[in-house]
C-alpha cells in the first residue's frame, strides 16, 4: 500500500531558506546585517568559521 506524507500542524512550518555564504557575504567574506535598526557584522574567519558580532 502506497501511503502519502501527509505534515501534522506541528510539521507544516516552512523550510528555512538557504543561501550560500560565499554568495552572502561576498568576496570580502563580510557581510553587516541590520537587525531592528542595529548594525551587525557577520565576517569568515581564517579559520572558516562565521562570526556574528555587533
Amino acid at each position: 500500500m502506497d501511503k502519502t506524507f501527509a505534515p501534522t500542524n506541528s510539521q507544516s512550518a516552512a523550510v528555512p531558506r538557504q543561501i550560500d555564504s560565499k554568495a552572502l557575504l561576498g568576496p570580502d567574506g563580510r557581510v553587516v546585517i541590520v537587525h531592528e535598526g542595529q548594525q551587525y557584522q557577520l565576517r569568515q574567519t581564517q579559520a572558516g568559521k562565521l562570526i556574528l558580532t555587533k
